[in-house]
């Protein structure tokens, strides 16, 4: 875990990821549904959240199957191809950008990396412009697409833009910074 008290770190690490399971193991019956026997018998197939899906996969006890969103033949790497501005990231995953990172660093499959960076960097300008100039009856709509990441982003865009007109209406010009209102103590 990167950062063990950040909420979203935390979240982005409860995605499910298919797995499967190199041998039998006795008492973890619970990762697999299909049956009521407490055993997981080797070859079996679960979605295991991905913090413990690392701990198993460094101990060699599973092997990662790379989620559908993230795999070379996927639907959502053409749809990013044709027009990523559009496509439901938030769908496939809220955590589209971190999961992806982490899965690409622990199964060290580089084709994940470029990927992610040319879906972050086209959709990147469209998530700036419309935090600039949409209105409020279209926002929600639009947030619905969008990955956590990118609602953050969309959520400083529109901050800043908000204090731009404000100090464009004539709000302080010039502000002194706390350090210098301090007065020295005579000794």
């Amino acid at each position: 875990m990167a950062n063990y008290y950040d909420i979203g770190d935390i979240l982005a690490e409860e995605e499910l990821v298919p797995t499967v399971f190199q041998y039998g193991a006795n008492g973890v019956g619970l990762f697999d549904s299909s049956d009521d026997a407490d055993k997981v018998e080797a070859g079996s197939r679960a979605e295991l959240p991905f913090w413990l899906v690392r701990e198993l996969y460094l101990r060699q006890l599973v092997s990662i199957r790379v989620p559908p969103c993230f795999d070379r033949e996927s639907k959502t790497r053409e749809e990013i191809a044709a027009d990523a501005a559009h496509v439901d990231l938030r769908s496939r995953s809220p955590y589209f950008y971190e999961l992806g990172c982490k899965i690409a660093l622990l199964i060290r499959d580089r084709t994940i990396g470029p990927f992610l960076l040319v879906a972050f960097q086209t959709r990147y300008r469209d998530v700036l412009v419309k935090a600039h100039a949409l209105t409020l009856t279209m926002t929600p709509k639009y947030l619905t697409l969008l990955t956590n990441e990118e609602i953050k982003l969309y959520e400083a865009g529109q901050s800043s833009i908000a204090a731009f007109k404000k100090w464009r209406m004539g709000g302080p010009r010039f502000q002194v910074a706390p350090v210098l209102g301090r007065k020295r103590k005579l000794t």
